[in-house]
């Protein structure tokens, strides 16, 4: 680059300046090759942007998340492939322990930081966010040091487990608000609050099966996320849901015909899809 350039001594031509610099406008990372002391190239190497980067971020954005590209690249590259994906916040020339440096100044301002990555460079960052995630493909050392890892290397998946840890985080919720709205009320009962009013007692055995009830009905609604499934991510970011009678029609579906032996009816693996499929596999009768 230009800062090695000028350690070794070596003069840059205002035309190697100008070709650089309609590289990196272009998103791409350009270098000089010199020999001698003398530039006789330039070299531009350019990450593709994955198709479905635009729609994720675009999909984090309306979830409320702010969205920040941390990147090693100049700040021309940076800010080309930002323009791209829709990113407004872009901080470029960030070398690896500076990562982490950026990730524990967001945490300092009071932000909640989960870093996606799956280099090297990213492992100290990734160690450092709240929640790290890896993709799959990346290197082990990324995702050892990461909290979750995503098995597919498709970025949807950002979208799913973040939409997935929301959903189990407002059931938790909602079990502890109803576990705890149902003692309030029958708890009085059974000690006999109304007694004065109705000179009705609830009996032991009956207040066992109230206490019984409350926690079956907790174990229930912490079951019903089996039903969970991934959403789709449409061109503008919105999030689609199945409805709830597609869920029950296709595992209706699935109990009659393995019980009646007329056909199976498989899901299809993440094998069977390319790596270019968005992760959403829908079931088929074969």
């Amino acid at each position: 680059n230009g800062k090695l350039m000028e350690e070794q001594g070596i003069a840059i031509d205002p035309h190697v300046t100008r070709d650089m610099e309609r590289l990196e406008s272009d998103g791409k990372t350009a270098a000089m090759v010199a020999i001698n002391g003398c530039v006789l190239g330039v070299l531009a190497v350019a990450d593709t942007v994955r198709p479905e980067a635009r729609t994720t971020v675009t999909a984090l954005r309306k979830m409320g998340i702010k969205v920040w590209l941390v990147t090693g690249d100049n700040q021309r590259t940076a800010t080309a492939i930002a323009k791209q994906l829709n990113i407004v916040s872009v901080i470029a020339g960030v070398l690896p322990g500076q990562k982490a440096h950026v990730v524990t100044e967001l945490q300092q301002a009071g932000e909640i930081v989960a870093m996606v990555g799956d280099g090297i460079n990213d492992s100290p960052a990734l160690a450092q966010a709240n929640v790290g995630i890896a993709i799959g493909a990346g290197t082990e050392i990324a995702i050892e040091a990461a909290d979750m890892v995503l098995v597919r290397n498709h970025l949807h998946h950002v979208v799913a487990a973040l939409d997935l840890s929301r959903s189990v985080f407002n059931r938790i919720r909602l079990n502890f608000f109803w576990a705890m709205g149902y003692n309030l009320c029958l708890v009085p009962i059974a000690a006999g609050v109304l007694f004065p009013f109705t000179y009705m007692r609830l009996q032991p055995a009956y207040a066992g099966l109230c206490m019984a009830f409350s926690s079956v009905s907790v174990v229930v609604s912490s079951l019903a996320l089996k039903a969970y499934e991934q959403p789709a991510i449409q061109d503008d970011g919105t999030l689609v849901r199945a409805k709830a009678w597609q869920h029950f029609s296709m595992r209706y579906q699935h109990m009659y015909y393995r019980l009646t032996g007329e056909c199976k009816y498989l899901r299809l693996p993440p094998e069977d899809a390319s790596e270019d499929d968005d992760g959403l596999h829908m079931s088929r009768l074969v």
